[in-house]
């Protein structure tokens, strides 16, 4: 279990958030898009990612990490919304459209980055008000790269499941 510490950033001075939920998942969103590298380690890529006629769905955030590992983020803003589930969804599309992901690095980062994607170690972030002891039992279960980050208290608690 880590902490991050969530801040405002406006008129080049960042100050600490004050622990409670967030009023709009989208807010949020918003929030942590701006400083994504900042917050999670994580270069934002694009938003509300739509994934075709056949998934009819979009991704709320997706970034590269620092290894070059594809990143998929979902936002809820209570605990109780399948967040695990839904970014789940998401997690399968884009292993089974691994060329659309390589054309936006290509498109937002270049050639060479796009290149240097790590698939073995694609990632979920799902970040939501709180999570129960099933949802980090369930995540233990599943054979992947699952981070549940919770907003409801002073700093964003992160549980953490890496395979």
């Amino acid at each position: 279990m880590s902490d991050i510490r969530l801040f405002r950033y406006a008129n080049n001075s960042a100050s600490e958030l004050a622990g409670k939920s967030a009023a709009m998942e989208r807010g949020l969103q918003r929030l942590i898009e701006s400083q994504m590298e900042t917050f999670l380690g994580v270069r934002f890529l694009a938003t509300e990612y739509k994934t075709g006629a056949k998934h009819r769905g979009r991704v709320d955030s997706l970034g590269l990490d620092e290894n070059g590992c594809p990143v998929i983020i979902e936002y809820k803003r209570h605990s109780n919304e399948n967040v695990i589930n839904q970014g789940l969804f998401y997690l399968d599309w884009l292993l089974d459209h691994k060329a659309d992901f390589r054309l936006l690095v290509m498109d937002k980062l270049g050639k060479d980055e796009a290149s240097k994607i790590e698939w073995s170690g694609t990632r979920l972030l799902c970040i939501a008000a709180d999570f129960t002891r099933y949802d980090e039992h369930a995540i233990a279960q599943i054979n992947r790269s699952i981070e549940l980050i919770a907003t409801s208290c002073s700093v964003m608690t992160c549980c953490c499941w890496n395979w």
